[in-house]
C-alpha cells in the first residue's frame, strides 16, 4: 500500500496523545491508592492533559489532508454500526472532550469530591473523568487498529498483532513523553514514568517483532496462474494494463525499491525501540532531563518510520496485475 503522510502523522500523534493521558492518569490512580505520593507539581496533571489534547487535535487536523472532500467529513460517522472508521470518528472527539475536562479540573481546581469509598478514599471529578478517559482511550486504540486488522485480503494487517501494536506503541510513546514532561515540571515523578516507558517500549518491540516474523512467513494465496485460470508454469507480465498512472497504481503500491523498504524496517527498529530505551536508561542512571527529551524526539521519528513501513509492507492482491511497467 502507498503510505500517506497525513495518515502516518495522524496515527502517530493520536497514539502519543492517548498514551500520554494514560500515563498521567496511571500516576494519579497510584497516588489515589496510596502507592505513590501525589505529583510534586500541582499543575502537572493539567499540563500533561493539555499536551495530550494538543497532540490529539494536531492528529485530527492531519486527518483532513487525506480526505477527497473534507467538507463531508461529518458523514464518516454515519456507518458506526458496521464501520470501524466511523467508530473511530465518534470515539476521538469523545476522548478529546473527556481529556479536556480532566485537564480543566486540575488546572482550575474545580474538582469536587463526588463519593467516598468504604476505605475512606475520596473519589473526585478528575478520577471519574480519568476512568472514562481510560475506557475511551482503549476504545480509540481498538477502533484505529481494527480499521486495518479487519481487512482480510491484506494479510499483513489481518492479525490481532495489529491492534496490539497500536496499543503498545502508543502507550510506550506516551509514557516516554510523560517522563520528559515530568523532568521539566515534576522532577521527582520522572523516574516512575521512565521505568514504565522502558518496560512498555520493550513490550512494543516484542509485539512488533512478532508481527515482522509472522509477515515474513506469509506466502501469496494467489498467483498469476490462479488469477488468470491458466496453468502454464511460466507466465511473464510485461504490462500493468495502463498507458499512464491510475488510482490503482497510485494508491495500492508504494512504488519504492525493496531495498528502501528493508532499510526503513531496520531504521524504525533502532529509532523506535533501541535508542529510546538506552536514552531513558541513561536518565535513570544520571538524572539527565536532556536524555528524556532526546528519547521522545527519537522515538516519535522512529514511530513515524514504523508507520510508513506498516503501510508499505501490506501487499494488495491487485499488485499481481499493476506492479510491472511495460
Amino acid at each position: 500500500m502507498r503510505p500517506a503522510f497525513s495518515v502516518i502523522l495522524l496515527t502517530t500523534l493520536l497514539g502519543a496523545g492517548q498514551g500520554l493521558f494514560l500515563a498521567t492518569f496511571t500516576h494519579q490512580a497510584y497516588a489515589l491508592l496510596g502507592v505513590l505520593p501525589p505529583a510534586s507539581s500541582r499543575g502537572f496533571y493539567g499540563a500533561a492533559a493539555a499536551v495530550s489534547v494538543a497532540l490529539l487535535g494536531a492528529g485530527l487536523v492531519a486527518s483532513f489532508f487525506h480526505l477527497g472532500r473534507p467538507e463531508r467529513a461529518w458523514r464518516s460517522a454515519a456507518k458506526w454500526r458496521t464501520s470501524w472508521l466511523s467508530r473511530e470518528v465518534i470515539a476521538l472527539p469523545a476522548f478529546m472532550g473527556t481529556v479536556f475536562l480532566y485537564g480543566m479540573a486540575h488546572l482550575t481546581g474545580v474538582n469536587p469530591v463526588l463519593a467516598r469509598l468504604p476505605g475512606g478514599m475520596a473519589v473526585d471529578a478528575s478520577a471519574v473523568l480519568g476512568v472514562a478517559g481510560t475506557v475511551l482511550a482503549f476504545t480509540l486504540f481498538v477502533c484505529t487498529g481494527m480499521i486495518y486488522a479487519c481487512l482480510k485480503f491484506l494479510r499483513e494487517w489481518h492479525s490481532p498483532l495489529t491492534v496490539a501494536n497500536y496499543i503498545l506503541l502508543g502507550v510506550a510513546s506516551g509514557f516516554t513523553l510523560a517522563a520528559a514532561l515530568a523532568a521539566q515540571l515534576a522532577p521527582p515523578e520522572a523516574g516512575f514514568f521512565a521505568g514504565w516507558a522502558i518496560a512498555l517500549t520493550l513490550l512494543g518491540a516484542a509485539s512488533r517483532g512478532a508481527s515482522l516474523v509472522r509477515n515474513a512467513r506469509l506466502r501469496p494465496v494467489s498467483t498469476l496462474q490462479t488469477a488468470l485460470g491458466v496453468r502454464h508454469p511460466v507466465i511473464r507480465q510485461i504490462s500493468r494494463g495502463f498507458t499512464a498512472g491510475s488510482f490503482n497504481t497510485r494508491e495500492f503500491f508504494h512504488g519504492q525499491a525493496m531495498s528502501l523498504v528493508r532499510s526503513v524496517k531496520w531504521l524504525f527498529l533502532v529509532l523506535a525501540f533501541a535508542v529510546p530505551v538506552l536514552l531513558v536508561a541513561a536518565h535513570l542512571a544520571t538524572g539527565s532531563s536532556a536524555a528524556l527529551t532526546m528519547a521522545i524526539l527519537v522515538q516519535m521519528a522512529g514511530l513515524m518510520a514504523e508507520r510508513w513501513f506498516f503501510f508499505a509492507e501490506a501487499n494488495h492482491p491487485q499488485n499481481l496485475y499493476y506492479q510491472a511497467v511495460a
